[in-house]
């Protein structure tokens, strides 16, 4: 399953001190992933995907995001910076789930 999309970057509260900002999937999409996943989860109950924004691309996992049912992708910061991305900036991403 490949999943497109414009998302906001933004920094989770907790993790403020760290240099990784996220970006959420559209919320139809994860129940999407739900249910083609099925009970496919590893530790935190994530999910291992392909992803790329711009010219980058490599492999992370996306994980429940909480309060709306979506999933959350970390986005690091050697990624930010050579995608010229922000907290609060939009970028567009594909996420592909591998092991599924």
């Amino acid at each position: 399953m490949v999943v497109v999309f414009d998302a906001q970057l933004w920094r989770w509260d907790a993790r403020r001190a760290d240099s990784w900002a996220f970006v959420s999937l559209p919320v139809d999409a994860s129940d999407e992933i739900r249910d083609l996943a099925g009970g496919v989860r590893r530790g935190f109950g994530s999910l291992r995907v392909r992803v790329t924004i711009g010219g980058s691309n490599w492999t992370t996992s996306i994980f429940p995001g909480g309060g709306n049912g979506s999933y959350v992708l970390p986005v690091k910061r050697p990624v930010r910076k050579a995608e010229a991305l922000d907290v609060g900036d939009t970028a567009t991403v594909t996420v592909e789930l591998i092991d599924v």
